[in-house]
């Protein structure tokens, strides 16, 4: 869908995937064109995630440490990507999100887990202390 696209059904806001994004184009190819607005000539606003989505639906390939998640890339084997909360920021401005997410620890709603719900509970209270 084009930016005119959106823009002709009323489109006010869109979502700019942080994880997908800085994967590809990468956050400096958005940061030499000057962000994702220019990137795709959009005039209204972008919501941009943390990543910590992908800590849940690209579990398989991540690895979640008090740093951060690392991610293994999913297109290109031996590739990874470490994302953390700071590089989360870093990258969503690169991206020129107007309303960025703070990373946190993202755990299933279907996860039976006690402990790795304690886990991902008491970390958020560390980083938010």
């Amino acid at each position: 869908m084009s930016s005119e696209d959106m823009h002709a059904l009323g489109c006010k806001i869109l979502l700019g995937n942080t994880f997908h994004l800085a994967n590809r184009p990468t956050c400096d190819l958005l940061d030499k064109c000057g962000g994702l607005h220019n990137f795709m000539q959009w005039s209204g606003n972008i919501l941009t995630d943390s990543g910590g989505f992908q800590m849940v639906s690209l579990l398989k390939l991540a690895e979640i440490t008090e740093q951060g998640v690392e991610f293994e890339d999913p297109k290109k084997e031996g590739s990874r990507m470490l994302l953390t909360p700071e590089k989360s920021i870093e990258s969503q401005n690169s991206i020129g999100g107007d309303i960025i997410m703070a990373l946190d620890d993202v755990v299933s709603s279907t996860i039976t887990d006690m402990d790795r719900i304690k886990e991902a509970t008491d970390r958020r209270r560390v980083r938010g202390s």
